[in-house]
């Protein structure tokens, strides 16, 4: 299990970017889907507009997500095109677990919100960011908006 802090931050999304994320994960029950949260940045939190869906590149799909590095500039160009940033990702744990797992910690990016779903028909969702010496993650507050 990885080292938990405070809450650090919230994070603001809205409902019809949810339900999107979370009918990827419904999608793939038995495996982790991944994809990426756009919005912006303030200075009460992360506001996530939408989300892109994105293959999961792992070979092992059950276990991990990878997005590859044209799936990740695909998406920065629709968020350039819409107006706006990738401020996070997500992806599913098909057994349950909304803790990022060690993987998740050596795959993940400061300053970026991370989105787990752990159950998509409860629906569990998790945010996390990792702290910037890459030793932990941090809870963010999920917050749904209209």
């Amino acid at each position: 299990m990885i080292e938990v802090a405070t809450t650090v931050a919230t994070v603001h999304m809205r409902r019809s970017a949810l339900e999107a994320m979370l009918a990827h994960a419904r999608a793939t029950p038995a495996r982790e889907c991944c994809g990426a949260l756009l919005g912006a940045r303030g200075s009460d939190g992360r506001r996530v507009e939408r989300v892109v869906p994105a293959p999961n590149a792992d070979p092992d799909t059950r276990r991990a997500y990878l997005m590859d590095a044209a799936a990740i500039r695909r998406i920065e160009r629709q968020a350039a095109a819409a107006r706006l940033d990738v401020v996070g990702f997500y992806h599913s744990h098909p057994d349950g677990s909304v803790a990022p797992s060690s993987s998740d910690l050596e795959a993940a990016w400061p300053w970026f919100t991370y989105l787990i779903v752990g159950d998509a028909r409860a629906p569990a969702v998790s945010a996390w960011r990792l702290r910037a010496d890459r030793t932990t993650f941090e809870p963010e507050e999920l917050e749904w908006v209209e």
